[in-house]
Order: C-alpha cells, then structure tokens, then sequence
C-alpha cells in the first residue's frame, strides 16, 4: 500500500477531495517525524511505539571480500507494534478462510448448513 492508495481510502470514507485528504495525510506524517526527532519517542495507543535508538559503533564484513570493515554509530528508528495490531497480524496465521472471532459480548450466528 502506498500513501496514494491511504489518501485515495480516507477520501473515500470521508467524503473529502482526495487533494484535501492528500495534505491532511502528509501534515500528519510531517508531525510525527517532526515528534520523534524532538521527543525521541512516539506511542499511538492500540498502533504501536516509534522510538530513535542508538546503535554504537562496531566492526562488520564485508559479504563480497571478507574484509572487516567498520561501521559507524548512528540512529535508527525502531517500531514495535501495539497489541491490537500484533492481533489481527497474528490471525493472519490461522488462516484466510478461517473468520476472525466476534467481538468480545457478541456471539457467532448458527451455521446454514
């Protein structure tokens, strides 16, 4: 999925000119770069947590020759994935044709068969 096929979704479920939609999208990503350059950490409950780490120095290998070569220190961006969305990445497992299970109060409808 690309931020075309987000902006072209959200303007559909909203009812907004995909133009509109496109720039409250962009601002949007703009404020959360913008938030963890400056607070090193973002959590979007039921999403997951955006954190800067550091990674120190260390010496590597060249795959192609074997050479030790060294790598400097640097800042990465790590995500780790909020429980909601390790759930329904999880039900990916069980299958396609298996349906998710109801929310939690409801119960299944009987089977026509």
């Amino acid at each position: 999925m690309t931020k075309k096929d987000i902006v072209r979704t959200i303007a559909e479920q909203i009812d907004l000119p995909q133009l509109r939609t496109k720039e409250l999208v962009q601002r949007t990503f703009d404020a959360l770069i913008e938030a963890l350059v400056r607070e090193k950490r973002i959590e979007l409950r039921n999403f997951g947590v955006f954190q800067i780490k550091k990674r120190e120095a260390r010496m590597a290998r060249n795959p192609r020759t074997g050479e030790k070569v060294p790598v400097l220190a640097k800042s990465v961006v790590t995500f780790k994935p909020g429980k909601e969305m390790e759930a329904r990445v999880r039900e990916l497992d069980r299958g396609e044709s298996e349906p998710p299970p109801p929310p939690a109060g409801e119960s299944t409808p009987p089977s026509a068969g």
